[in-house]
């Protein structure tokens, strides 16, 4: 069977990795991804269960968070794999949430999940990141929608519900009174929606990216049967094994890190100027991509979760009971600014009670830096300490931060 070709490396256990206990989150126990991956875990000498959400409960107590299965504590896993369906996201990403709390790696986090399952802010998330995006608009149910068709470009339009996934709410508008009648109807209901450009020449074909530990395991072009303008293969759509262009490619890498997530479906439309991102999701279909493309996909998720089990994220303003005054502040490098051009050593933030814990550059992470690195206009620091101290320091930018105290 043909291997994934890794565009991003990510760390492997150096030696044979000790036996987890590994929960999967899932109600699809006899077919789907589910067995699969269980299968995959045992094959590599884990302990699985698999919970289905109905049969956990969510027990709150002072110092000691606790789940319940089918009436008995819970032992706690190593390792919880999430797979939630769309009618379980809430009290499924509550579950995440409380594995969490208890010191449970999750391959997803709840936060992640919650963020890409609600399609609008995961759109909000990604627009400030450069990843091409179809114009969109956010329509409340008393909002104007002929107004929102117009901002778009006009009709036909592609009118979706926040939640849902294999595309389940997505609707085509093709003609004004199609796409105002459909508006109407959810108005009626209550329902806030998106409306989308409809990108033409992308008419029932997109493309599918599997995302795993910040590297593209596979791709496949899927194409919708007949009249259908959506191309989930769970409709009927046929898929092909593509070798994936560098600008798909990294815009898929990005999505997925944008939204945390570490594992993660990205669906793209082939447009006039390159990628557009349509969706991300949280819970991709393993099986079917594996049948598609002839590729092991399981197993590389396992041996992520092998490498990553006992590093589990810190929610650090959880985590940290902070003084009156002190918090976490993003913080934009102008060339106007003083220390553009100057080293961490020389800025003075230390010496002001602040702590760079990361800058971006371009894309490209440098967490921890020391004295010797040098700021450059465009670097976007993260910084840890006095806010009254970013404010002596940096005016300028720390009315364009946010900081949270």
């Amino acid at each position: 069977m043909p291997q994934p070709n890794p565009t991003v490396s990510d760390p492997q256990p150096s030696e044979a990795p000790r036996s987890l206990n590994v929960a999967i989150l899932s109600s699809g126990t006899k077919s789907g991804s589910t067995p699969r991956l269980k299968q995959a875990f045992q094959d590599r000498g884990h302990r699985v269960r698999v919970l289905a959400p109905d049969d956990l409960r969510i027990d709150l107590h002072d110092n000691q968070p606790l789940l319940v299965h089918k009436g008995k504590p819970l032992k706690k896993p190593d390792v919880v794999v999430p797979r939630i369906s769309t009618s379980k996201t809430f009290f499924g990403v509550s579950l995440v949430a409380h594995f969490e709390q208890m010191g449970v790696y999750s391959l997803n986090s709840a936060q992640a999940i919650h963020t890409s399952r609600n399609k609008l802010r995961a759109l909000q998330k990604l627009s400030r990141h450069g990843i091409g995006l179809p114009e969109t608009v956010f329509l409340s149910s008393h909002a104007d929608g002929k107004a929102a068709i117009e901002a778009v470009g006009g009709c036909p339009v592609i009118i979706k519900l926040l939640e849902g996934t294999q595309g389940i709410g997505v609707m085509l508008g093709d003609s004004d009174e199609v796409a105002m009648a459909i508006l109407e109807t959810l108005r009626k209901t209550g329902q806030d929606v998106l409306v989308q450009r409809f990108v033409a020449e992308s008419r029932g074909r997109d493309v599918r990216a599997l995302v795993v530990g910040g590297r593209v395991l596979a791709a496949a072009r899927r194409q919708a049967s007949g009249r259908e303008f959506r191309s989930n293969i769970h409709r009927g759509g046929a898929a092909e094994i593509i070798e994936l262009p560098p600008e798909y490619e990294q815009t898929a890498i990005r999505a997925a890190q944008v939204l945390g997530l570490q594992v993660a479906g990205v669906d793209m439309l082939e447009g006039k100027d390159g990628p557009l991102l349509v969706e991300v999701n949280s819970s991709p279909s393993i099986d079917g991509m594996e049948l598609a493309t002839g590729l092991d996909l399981a197993t590389p998720i396992v041996e992520l979760v092998e490498a990553r089990a006992h590093v589990a994220p810190v929610d650090v303003m959880q985590r940290l009971t902070l003084r009156h005054g002190y918090g976490v502040a993003e913080i934009a490098i102008s060339h106007r600014m003083a220390l553009a051009g100057m080293s961490l050593a020389d800025s003075g933030l230390r010496s002001a009670g602040l702590q760079v814990l990361y800058v971006n550059r371009s894309g490209e992470v440098f967490p921890g830096p020391r004295g010797p690195f040098v700021l450059e206009a465009g670097d976007t620091m993260v910084v840890f300490g006095l806010l009254a101290a970013v404010k002596d320091l940096l005016p300028k930018a720390s009315k364009r931060s946010k900081p949270q105290a």
